[in-house]
């Protein structure tokens, strides 16, 4: 959760995120389901989204912290993928775009005076397992428990830009670009976002050091 040195914000601005190189193209075979489905075949895009179906869901919930919701935006999601398909460059991947578009929908969703009236559920324990992150190979359960109950005090763009950042790992361009904000703003808000799950998580973050610096003594 440190803040990104000056190398990392060039490979950002460039596309890429840390210690990664900038996202490939996709893959032959996804590309080919793409242009089938834009081509009108039903049963390309059904593929489609069994393939990205866990990991727009994982976007959603993480924002509005409700199942029922997030299942509401993830048909919509793909269903708005499905009307602008023919629009979409298949030199590119179709999980960041789809991912992007399921983020919009449940910003807006918690920002509606609908979701204002709604209380908020019991954090979930399984939210944060639903995708790979490296914050979370430090965490254990009791820790991701908090860790959702942590995001739940993050405004709606804060916990976006946060969610796009760790869980889906986009570059603050793709996230500049998706949101349709500044990089600056997309650093702002994930500064104050992880500075308030940083104070948190602390405890938590800190055992897994603790148990390594005992396991080093022996």
């Amino acid at each position: 959760m440190d803040a990104p040195s000056r190398a990392d914000l060039n490979r950002e601005q460039a596309g890429g995120a840390p210690g990664r190189p900038a996202p490939a193209a996709a893959d032959a075979a996804e590309a080919g389901l793409l242009a089938q489905a834009q081509g009108g075949n039903v049963f390309a895009f059904e593929e489609i989204v069994k393939r990205y179906q866990r990991r727009v869901y994982a976007t959603a919930v993480r924002i509005v912290h409700r199942h029922d919701v997030a299942d509401d935006v993830v048909q919509e999601a793909f269903l708005r993928a499905h009307q602008a398909l023919d629009r979409f460059d298949l030199s590119r991947p179709f999980g960041p775009w789809i991912c992007r578009i399921a983020a919009n929908l449940a910003v807006n969703h918690v920002r509606s005076p609908i979701s204002r009236e709604e209380a908020l559920p019991e954090a979930h324990a399984e939210m944060a397992s639903a995708a790979p992150s490296p914050l979370l190979g430090v965490l254990d359960t009791e820790a991701r428990t908090q860790l959702a109950r942590a995001m739940e005090g993050l405004s709606a763009e804060q916990r976006a830009v946060f969610v796009l950042r760790v869980f889906d790992e986009m570059s603050y361009k793709e996230i500049a670009e998706s949101l349709e904000i500044s990089i600056g703003t997309v650093m702002s808000r994930l500064a104050r976002g992880r500075e308030r799950l940083r104070a948190a998580l602390a405890p938590y973050l800190a055992a897994p050091r603790a148990r390594r610096a005992e396991g080093g003594d022996r």
